[in-house]
């Protein structure tokens, strides 16, 4: 319950500080589009092709085997990242990758909620970074973009699960308007030890009903 408060007040912390839904919202609007990177060139958030599935492979095996962002043990090769993006991408669903000077330094991406109709219009997201190119902002980057697709794609909510205790991604979430709903203590496992997982939420429009302007 202490990892609970903790993050609660990082929460409230950041709407003390003022940072309401609009003000979010306009955030991430401004890290839309292009970005430098500090090494004089420029990054380029864009839809994910299959010749990027190596790379993304790559970011994800690393979090796989070093961290406890993904709560998988496996690793995959290029043709089963080629497959998912075909397959999240064929549909509807977004598969977003950052590229700097022709590399991809991370990727975003979105899915189904839960497989029934009634949560057609809610997606629950990941957002991944490669190790040497954390620290630039790419991470907001990507998560602004994703943002910005979902709400063009006529969604009504993002879902974020994170391990309890990755600050960094809490943090991330807080600062683009996503507000912490529920803390589920000892779910996973990874390690050798018990995982807490933090949901957290951000409503991308303010439609008090279904099917007013969307699905």
């Amino acid at each position: 319950m202490l990892r609970l408060r903790v993050i609660s007040r990082l929460f409230a912390g950041a709407v003390a500080a003022g940072a309401t839904m609009r003000d979010c919202t306009r955030a991430a609007r401004r890290y839309s589009g292009l970005l430098s990177t500090g090494s004089g060139a420029w990054m380029q958030i864009r839809d994910a092709v299959a010749a990027d599935a190596a790379a993304i492979a790559a970011i994800y095996n690393h979090a796989v085997c070093e961290t406890t962002a993904i709560w998988n043990e496996v690793e995959v090769d290029a043709a089963n990242r080629a497959a998912w993006i075909a397959e999240r991408q064929g549909a509807g669903f977004a598969v977003l990758a950052a590229e700097d000077a022709g590399e991809v330094l991370g990727y975003a991406a979105y899915g189904p909620w839960r497989a029934f109709d009634g949560f057609r219009q809610t997606v629950e997201h990941s957002v991944y970074v490669a190790q040497g190119a954390q620290g630039r902002g790419l991470g907001r980057k990507l998560l602004a973009a994703l943002i910005d697709r979902a709400r063009a794609s006529d969604l009504h909510v993002m879902v974020a699960g994170i391990e309890a205790g990755n600050m960094g991604s809490l943090r991330l979430h807080a600062a683009l308007g996503f507000e912490l709903v529920a803390m589920m203590p000892q779910v996973g496992q990874k390690f050798g030890r018990w995982l807490d997982l933090a949901f957290l939420q951000l409503k991308l429009d303010d439609r008090d009903a279904p099917g007013k302007g969307g699905a």
